[in-house]
C-alpha cells in the first residue's frame, strides 16, 4: 500500500474512532473519567460568576447591603481560587493519559513497522513513513483528548450560563439560545474541505520530510555534485506547496468568524433591546439584565472562535483516522497458518521453477532451476539487471515467488514459520548497514546470547582484531550512524563477523566484496572463506576471479538460467556466456585471459 494515497475516509464516524481507540483508552479510563469530572465544575464555575452579578446589583449597589458588598468579591476569588486549582489538576490529568496514550499508539504502530516487508519500503519514501508514523499520531493521541476536555468543559460551562439565562429571564434565554444554534450552523460545511487539505498536507509534510533525510545521508554527494541548489529548491517548493494548501483551508474556513460575531454580535443586540424593555416595564430587575448580558457574553465567546476550534479538532479526527489506517495495513510476506518450524538443514536448497516480477507482467526471474546441496558454495553471476540480487532477495522471503517455488530439504520456504526460516539464513550485503551504537552491540545482533568467548572468535576470523588496535575503546568503540566513522572494508567486517557469529547453516553473499579495492578485498575475501566454511552458500558475484572455487556456477543473463557449471566447465565451453564474461574482465585489466586463468 502507498501510503501517500490515504482516504481516510471514517474520519468523521466518530463511533468508529471511538470503537477503535478503546483499546489505546481502556488501561487509563479511570484517570481520563476523572480529568472528565473535573473539567465539569471548571466550566460550572463561569455560570457562578455570572450569577453573583445579580445580588450584587440589586442588593448591594441598589439595595445598599453592605454585608453582601464585602462577602460578593471575595466569593468571586475563592471559586477562581478554586477554579485555578481544578484547571491545574484537569491539565496534569489530561496530559499525562495523553502522553501514555500517545507511547501505546507510537508502539503498536512500531511494532507493526518493524513486520512490514520490503515491498513495502520499495513503495514508501521514508518521509511519508516518518510522518505517518510518527506525526500522525502525535498530532491525534494528544490533541483529541486535549479538545474533548475542553469541549466537554465549555459544554458544562454553558449548560450553566444557560441555566442562569433561564432563571434570570426565559423569554431572553429562548432568543439568545436560537442565535447561538444559527452560529453553530456554518461549522457543519467545513469538514470535507478539512479532510482534503489534511491530506495533501500529510504528503507534502513526508516529502519535506524526505527532503531532509536525503540531505542528510546524501550530504557527501549533495556536496560533490553541488547539489545543494537544486535540493534547496526542491525544499522550497514543498513549503511553497504547504503554505498555498494551508491559505486554501484558511480561505475556506476563515469566514466563520466573522460571520460567527456577527450573529453573536446581533443576538447581544437583541438581548438588550430586549432586556431593556423588560427591566423599563418592572418585568426584570437591571440585577437579572446584568446577570443575563453577562452569562451571554461568556457563552458566546467561544461560539466567536468556534472555527478555529472546530478547523483544530477535524484536522485531530482526520489524523487519528489516518494513524488507525496503519493498523489495518499487513505485511504481504508472513506466517502461513500451520507454518512449521524449521529444526535444521539436511539435504539443501532447491529453487524449483521460479518466476519472479516486481511489476506485474514484467518478469525478472524466468523458470529458474537451481540446487546447492549442504556445503556447497553456489555462484551466481551474470550482468547488471540480470536477476541475482533478486534470487538473492527470495531465498529468505524478502519477496515471495510469482510462481514455482523455493524449498529446503523438499519443504516449500512459504510453508515454513518466517522467524525460523531467516534465524537458519546469514545474508551479507555489498553495503551493509551497521546500526548506532558500538561494535560489540552491532556484533551481538547476530547472536545476542553470544559469549566473550565466541565473540574474540568471530573478532579473529573476521580480521576485526586488526583495526581494533587502533581504537582506544576496542569493541567498545562508538560507531556512529550507519557506521560513518569506519572505512568501507572495516564495515564489510563487521558484518561478516556479525553473520559468523548468527553461524546460520545457510549464508547469502550479494557482491560483498565489489565496492572495496584490492586490498581491502584481499581481507574481507579472507574473512568471508572463514565465514562460508561448511555452510551452504550462495555467492552473487561480480568479480569472477573470487568465485572460481565454487562447487557450481550459474550464469544468469535476462532472468534466465542460461549456463550451469564449474569454473573450469564453463571457461571450456566455446562462445559460452561465461566465458565472454571472465574475458572482458581481465581485458578490461589489460591482462591475457588464458595467463589469468592459470595464475587463477
Amino acid at each position: 500500500m502507498k501510503l501517500k494515497d490515504t482516504l481516510a475516509e471514517n474520519s468523521f464516524d466518530y463511533a468508529y474512532l471511538t470503537r477503535r481507540m478503546y483499546k489505546y483508552i481502556k488501561p487509563y479510563l479511570f484517570r481520563i473519567i476523572a480529568s472528565f469530572i473535573i473539567a465539569l465544575p471548571v466550566g460550572a464555575l463561569d455560570g457562578v460568576i455570572a450569577y453573583a452579578l445579580k445580588p450584587y446589583m440589586d442588593e448591594v449597589l441598589i439595595n445598599k447591603n453592605k454585608l453582601l458588598a464585602y462577602i460578593i468579591p471575595f466569593g468571586i476569588v475563592a471559586f477562581a481560587a478554586l477554579q485555578g486549582l481544578l484547571r491545574y489538576l484537569n491539565d496534569y490529568l489530561t496530559n499525562w493519559t495523553a502522553q501514555k496514550v500517545t507511547n501505546d499508539v507510537k508502539m503498536g504502530l512500531f511494532k507493526k513497522l518493524v513486520q512490514m516487508d520490503a515491498k513495502f519500503y520499495d513503495e514508501n519514501s521514508s518521509g511519508i513513513i516518518l510522518t505517518r508514523y510518527l506525526t500522525d499520531p502525535e498530532t491525534a493521541s494528544k490533541g483529541i483528548l486535549d479538545n474533548l476536555k475542553a469541549l466537554m468543559s465549555s459544554g458544562i460551562g454553558a449548560l450553566a450560563l444557560v441555566g442562569v439565562m433561564l432563571y434570570n429571564s426565559w423569554e431572553l434565554a429562548v432568543v439568545g439560545v436560537i442565535v447561538l444554534c444559527i452560529a453553530f450552523l456554518p461549522a457543519a460545511l467545513i469538514r470535507k474541505r478539512i479532510k482534503s487539505a489534511s491530506n495533501k498536507n500529510m504528503k507534502i509534510g513526508g516529502n519535506i520530510m524526505t527532503d531532509f533525510n536525503e540531505t542528510t545521508a546524501g550530504n557527501k554527494i549533495v556536496s560533490a555534485y553541488n547539489l545543494s541548489g537544486y535540493q534547496y529548491k526542491k525544499f522550497e517548493k514543498e513549503i511553497h506547496a504547504s503554505f498555498d494548501v494551508n491559505m486554501s483551508l484558511v480561505k475556506r474556513v476563515a469566514w466563520m468568524s466573522p460571520i460567527m460575531y456577527t450573529i453573536a454580535s446581533v443576538g447581544i443586540a437583541l438581548v438588550m433591546a430586549f432586556g431593556t424593555y423588560l427591566v423599563l416595564s418592572g418585568n426584570m430587575t437591571s440585577g437579572s439584565l446584568l446577570s443575563f448580558v453577562t452569562s451571554l457574553l461568556l457563552l458566546y465567546k467561544p461560539v466567536k472562535t468556534l472555527g478555529n476550534t472546530l478547523t483544530s479538532l477535524q484536522n485531530i479526527f482526520v489524523s487519528l483516522c489516518r494513524t488507525l489506517e496503519l493498523f489495518d495495513i499487513d505485511a504481504e510476506i508472513q506466517d502461513k497458518e500451520n507454518a512449521i518450524e524449521l529444526k535444521e538443514v539436511r539435504q539443501g536448497v532447491s529453487l524449483e521453477n521460479v518466476w519472479f516480477e516486481y511489476v506485474k507482467d514484467t518478469p525478472v526471474l524466468k523458470g529458474i532451476n537451481l540446487y546447492a546441496h549442504v556445503g556447497e558454495t553456489v555462484a551466481i553471476v551474470g550482468n547488471s539487471g540480470g536477476g541475482k540480487t533478486t534470487i538473492a532477495n527470495l531465498i529468505p522471503r524478502f519477496y515471495d515467488v510469482t510462481s514455482g517455488s523455493i524449498k529446503i530439504d523438499g519443504v516449500d520456504i512459504r510453508d515454513l514459520t518466517l522467524s525460523s526460516l531467516r534465524e537458519h539464513i546469514s545474508v551479507v550485503f555489498q553495503d551493509n548497514f551497521l546500526f548506532s551504537g558500538t561494535i560489540r552491540e552491532n556484533l551481538l545482533m547476530g547472536n545476542f546470547d553470544a559469549t566473550e568467548e565466541d565473540i574474540q572468535k568471530v573478532v579473529n576470523a573476521a580480521h576485526i582484531d586488526e583495526f581494533l588496535a587502533e581504537m582506544p575503546e576496542g569493541l567498545d568503540t562508538e560507531i556512529g550512524e550507519r557506521g560513518t566513522t569506519l572505512s568501507g572494508g572495516q564495515r564489510q567486517r563487521v558484518a561478516i563477523a556479525r553473520a559468523m557469529l548468527k553461524d546460520s547453516p545457510i549464508v547469502i553473499l550479494d557482491e560483498a566484496t565489489s565496492a572495496l579495492d584490492n586490498k581491502s578485498e584481499a581481507v574481507v575475501q579472507k574473512a568471508l572463506d572463514n565465514l562460508m566454511q561448511n555452510k551452504t552458500v550462495f555467492v552473487i558475484a561480480h568479480r569472477l576471479s573470487t568465485i572460481k572455487n565454487a562447487d557450481k556456477i550459474a550464469v544468469i543473463n535476462e532472468g534466465e538460467l542460461v549456463e550451469l557449471g564449474t569454473h573450469d566447465e564453463l571457461l571450456c565451453r566455446e562462445n559460452g556466456f561465461y566465458k565472454r564474461l571472465y574475458e572482458m574482465q581481465f581485458a578490461k585489466s589489460n591482462v591475457p585471459a588464458k595467463s589469468s586463468v592459470q595464475n587463477d
